[in-house]
């Protein structure tokens, strides 16, 4: 069996900016799809902008790439990363208990925030030249809590819970052939069997939680995500559709 999926490049820095920054200056050469992994990164974000701090021997890497479709499906490529970063913590672990995704981009530990993904991309018009795939893992080490906005679920290392120590590019290699394995099912059968499993793998399903925007709160159960990735809450007015917002429970 390979360590490493077919197709798919790799590079690993010792140290850069952001790997999503250098994914932007490498994306108009490349022939395919791409992974940057860095030991060390000096100006990792978040979503919103938000800074995403690195430990040492902590992951950050970013896949660029030019997945095929409009705009809206490419998006949800967020859920395929969830799916393969739940795979690789299985792998390199042997173990799920405690492994959750909590929409719309982050994966928890024991309840603990574990990894948190950013997706970016460049295209004129309607159209996506190509999309990086940002993802942050504490694999040694917690942030400073500090960093943390009010009501934040609280952040762990996946060897404080498990008492698991992996490296980043033992990490990368686990994560890349996930990657693939649901880039290729996304592909061939469409976003469907990606959301079902995703909701098997969710956090809070059927329970109370609350969305925060910029401009407003709902609470209501979490019932699914709809067949565009939004979430949907059952509330005391009536099912509530969600594009983007910020969770908490």
């Amino acid at each position: 069996m390979t360590d490493w999926p077919i197709g798919y490049g790799r590079r690993v820095l010792a140290d850069v900016d952001s790997t999503l920054d250098e994914a932007a200056r490498l994306a108009p050469e490349l022939t395919g799809p791409e992974w940057i992994l860095a030991l060390r990164q000096t100006k990792g974000r978040g979503r919103r902008g938000r800074a995403w701090t690195d430990p040492e021997g902590n992951f950050a890497g970013t896949l660029v790439y030019r997945p095929a479709g409009s705009p809206d499906q490419i998006a949800l490529r967020s859920f395929v990363a969830a799916l393969a970063l739940y795979d690789a913590v299985e792998t390199v672990t042997g173990r799920t208990a405690g492994l959750a995704l909590k929409w719309p981009n982050d994966v928890l530990l024991n309840g603990g925030k574990l990894a948190g993904i950013l997706l970016e991309s460049s295209g004129a018009g309607a159209g996506v030249d190509y999309l990086s795939v940002g993802i942050g893992v504490n694999l040694a080490q917690t942030p400073m809590k500090e960093w943390l906005e009010p009501g934040a679920v609280w952040p762990v290392s996946l060897q404080s819970e498990t008492g698991v120590r992996v490296d980043p590019e033992t990490f990368l290699s686990a994560l890349a052939l996930a990657f693939a394995r649901h880039e290729e099912q996304f592909t061939t059968y469409g976003f469907a069997p990606i959301r079902e499993l995703w909701l098997s793998r969710a956090a809070k399903l059927g329970e109370v939680i609350t969305a925060r925007t910029a401009r407003e709160e709902t609470s209501g159960t979490f019932e699914t995500i709809d067949d565009a990735g939004n979430l949907v809450l059952t509330t005391a007015k009536g099912k509530v559709t969600i594009p983007a917002a910020d969770i908490f429970f």
